[in-house]
C-alpha cells in the first residue's frame, strides 16, 4: 500500500516534502543563529526566530500532510474493502509520512545551516554584529528538526486517516466520490474560541505599555490566523454564496468551492499567515515612518524584512503545494466537465474564478488579522489608530496573492487538461 501510494501520487507528496524540507531548514537556521550570537539583542531575535519557525512548522507541515493523505480516501476505502484493518491502514499512513519526512529533514538541516550562515554574514555586513562573528551549527539541530517534521507529519497524516479507516468500506467509497459538505462542530467551535480570544487579547493590550503590547501582538496574530484556518470551510462556503451571483461561471465555481471547502481551507492557513505576517510588518514600519517623518535605518529595515520574508516564503510554498494537491485530485472532474460539452477554455475559466474567490477570501481574512494585530500596537507606540500603507504596497500585496493562488490552481489545471479527457476518465 505504501509503495503504491507513493507511486500513484508522487506530485501530491512533493508538497509535504518541500514544506518539511523548509521547516527543517528554518529550525536548523534558527538554532544555529542562537548558538552563534550568544547573548544580547541578536540572541532575542534568534529565540523569536526559532519559536516562530517551530510554530509555523507545526501548523504548515501538518496541514500539507493532512491534505495529501486526505486525497487517498478512495484508496483507503478500497484496501479496507479487501480486508485491511483500521490499524493496518493507520500504520501504512504513518509510514508514508515518515518516509517523506526523514529524507526531507536530512536535506533541510544543511540547507538551514547554509541559510543561517548567510544571515550572519548579512548581520555583520550591516554593522549589527562584530566583524568576527561566525555561524556555528547547533549540535541538536538534526534531532530537533526530526522531532518537529516527523511529529507534525505523523499527526497530520493520522488525523486525515481517522475517518476513512474507521468507516465501512462501502460508505467510505461513496463519501470519497462525493465529499462531505457538513462542517465539523468541534472544528468550528475551536476556531470561534481562538478568534474571540485573539480579539479579546487585542483589546486588552491596547492600554498597556508599547513594549508589552508589541510582545503580545504576535500571540494575537497567531491565534487569529489559526482560528481563521479552522473556520476556513465556513468562510469559503460564504464566499461560494457570493460567487453564485456572478453568472454561470460564478455558479459553477461557487458549487465547487462549496463541495471542496474543507480541502481548499487547507490553503487558507498558510495564505492568511503569509498575508498577515507581511501586512503587520509593513504597516508598523510605514506608519512609524509616516508619523515620525524619519525613515527607519537601513540596517533595521533589513533585519525586519529578512525574517518576515523567510516566513512568508515558507507559508507561500505551503499554500501553493496545498492548492496543487487539491487541483490534481480534480483531474477526473475536469475531464467529465469537458466530456459533458464544456470547452477547455470554459473549464479553465471556472478554475480561475475559483482561484480569484479563494484569493479574495484570503485577502479579507489576512487584512482583518493584520488590522486586529497592529491597531493596538500603533496606539501604544505612536498614539494613533490610523495605519499608513502606501497604495503601491497594497497593490503589490493583492497582485502577489492572486499570482500565488493562480500558480497553485490555474496552472496545474491547464497542464492537467492537456490530456484528452477520455484518457483521464478511462
Amino acid at each position: 500500500m505504501i509503495r503504491q501510494a507513493l507511486r500513484r501520487n508522487p506530485w501530491s507528496f512533493l508538497g509535504p516534502f518541500s514544506t518539511q524540507l523548509l521547516a527543517a531548514a528554518l529550525v536548523a537556521a534558527g538554532l544555529g543563529i542562537g548558538e552563534s550570537v550568544g547573548e544580547g539583542d541578536l540572541a532575542d531575535v534568534a529565540v523569536l526566530f526559532v519559536m516562530i519557525a517551530i510554530y509555523l512548522s507545526i501548523i504548515i507541515v501538518g496541514v500539507t500532510m493532512n491534505a495529501t493523505i486526505a486525497q487517498q480516501a478512495r484508496d483507503i476505502a478500497l484496501v479496507r474493502a479487501i480486508g485491511a484493518t483500521p490499524g493496518r491502514v493507520r500504520r501504512a499512513v504513518a509510514l508514508q509520512a515518515a518516509i517523506v519526512a526523514v529524507p526531507a529533514t536530512l536535506l533541510g538541516v544543511p540547507l538551514g545551516a547554509f541559510g543561517g550562515r548567510l544571515w550572519i554574514d548579512g548581520v555583520v555586513g550591516h554593522g549589527l554584529a562584530p566583524a568576527d562573528l561566525t555561524f556555528h551549527s547547533h549540535p541538536g539541530a538534526l534531532p530537533i528538526a526530526l522531532a518537529v517534521t516527523v511529529g507534525t507529519s505523523l499527526a497530520g497524516a493520522l488525523i486525515a486517516a481517522i475517518r476513512p479507516s474507521r468507516m465501512r468500506p462501502a460508505a467510505a467509497l461513496a463519501e470519497s466520490g462525493a465529499p462531505r459538505r457538513r462542517i465539523g462542530l468541534t472544528r468550528t467551535a475551536a476556531g470561534l474560541v481562538l478568534v474571540a480570544g485573539g480579539v479579546v487579547l487585542s483589546v486588552a493590550i491596547a492600554d498597556l505599555d508599547a513594549e508589552t503590547t508589541g510582545d503580545l501582538g504576535l500571540f494575537v496574530m497567531l491565534a487569529l490566523c489559526v482560528g481563521a484556518g479552522l473556520l476556513g470551510p465556513a468562510l469559503l462556503k460564504l464566499t461560494a454564496l457570493v460567487a453564485r451571483a456572478f453568472g454561470d461561471t460564478g455558479r459553477m465555481a461557487g458549487d465547487t468551492i462549496d463541495v471542496r471547502a474543507k480541502a481548499l481551507s487547507g490553503a487558507l492557513v498558510p495564505l492568511t499567515l503569509a498575508i498577515a505576517f507581511t501586512a503587520v510588518k509593513v504597516i508598523i514600519l510605514k506608519t512609524t515612518e509616516h508619523a515620525t517623518g524619519t525613515p527607519a535605518p537601513a540596517a533595521e529595515t533589513w533585519l525586519e524584512y529578512t525574517g518576515t520574508a523567510v516566513y512568508v516564503a515558507f507559508a507561500a510554498v505551503a499554500a501553493v503545494n496545498t492548492l496543487v494537491t487539491v487541483v490534481l485530485a480534480r483531474r477526473r472532474d475536469l475531464a467529465v466537465i469537458q466530456l459533458a460539452g464544456a470547452t477547455r477554455g470554459r473549464a479553465l475559466a471556472v478554475v480561475i474564478c475559483e482561484a480569484l474567490l479563494v484569493t479574495g477570501t484570503a485577502l479579507v481574512v489576512g487584512a482583518a488579522v493584520a488590522a486586529t494585530t497592529t491597531l493596538p500596537m500603533l496606539h501604544t507606540a505612536l498614539g494613533t489608530w490610523t495605519p499608513h500603507v502606501p497604495a503601491t504596497w497594497l497593490l503589490t500585496g493583492v497582485l502577489a496573492t492572486a499570482a500565488l493562488v493562480l500558480a497553485g490552481t490555474a496552472l496545474p489545471a491547464a497542464l492537467a487538461m492537456r490530456r484528452p479527457p477520455i484518457e483521464v476518465v478511462s
